[in-house]
């Protein structure tokens, strides 16, 4: 599931960003994350359509293809901008693409950033998430030079938590109210990793 956004300086844009602007591709045994294209609509509908994936995301779901276009749409808009950074999760298999991953709010001072993810729910329980979770990571770490990586997760959604627990990262807290989440504040744990961690 995609992690809910933590931090609250937004990500400066164009030539400012810390990002590159054009994604490279990072290869793991099962995955490839690629930079999202047009072709991913019906694959990421089928994502962000269903229920139980958008329940603990701050998206809301997607009920037509149209709607999951613009979604798409704004998340290559928001790459190219320098906004974010957002890799498509392709399974290597059948190259159909299964989720989505990557980084949002980044604080250039203090280099860290917040990632999440969010993956098809035929997917689950495979271990794709931890994958494309650890393959983010490595890249946030060695390339982008990070010195730390947070994540939140609802209280109420413990499959998420492995999944960042799968990949090293701590849990460090738990942050009473912090997310308004469809309607209603609920309770988060915080994750992070940092460089020394690895």
């Amino acid at each position: 599931m995609r992690l809910l956004r933590l931090l609250e300086m937004p990500l400066p844009g164009g030539e400012n960003s810390p990002y590159p602007l054009v994604l490279p591709r990072l290869a793991t045994p099962r995955l490839l994350l690629r930079a999202p294209r047009r072709g991913d609509d019906r694959d990421l509908l089928r994502v962000t359509s269903d229920p139980l994936v958008s329940r603990y995301v701050l998206w809301s779901q997607q009920h037509s293809l149209e709607e999951a276009r613009r979604f798409l749409r704004a998340l290559m808009a928001e790459n190219r901008a320098g906004g974010g950074l957002t890799f498509a999760i392709e399974r290597r298999e059948d190259r159909r693409m299964i989720g989505t991953v990557g980084f949002g709010a980044f604080n250039r001072e203090h280099q860290y950033a917040e990632c999440g993810y969010s993956l098809a729910r035929d997917c689950w329980g495979q271990g794709f998430a931890s994958e494309a979770l650890s393959a983010l990571l490595t890249y946030g770490f060695e390339t982008l030079g990070l010195n730390r990586i947070e994540g939140l997760c609802a209280v109420g959604n413990p499959a998420s938590a492995r999944v960042m627990e799968k990949c090293g990262m701590r849990r460090e807290g738990t942050l009473r109210g912090r997310v308004l989440l469809k309607g209603e504040y609920v309770d988060v744990w915080m994750y992070a990793k940092t460089k020394q961690d690895r």
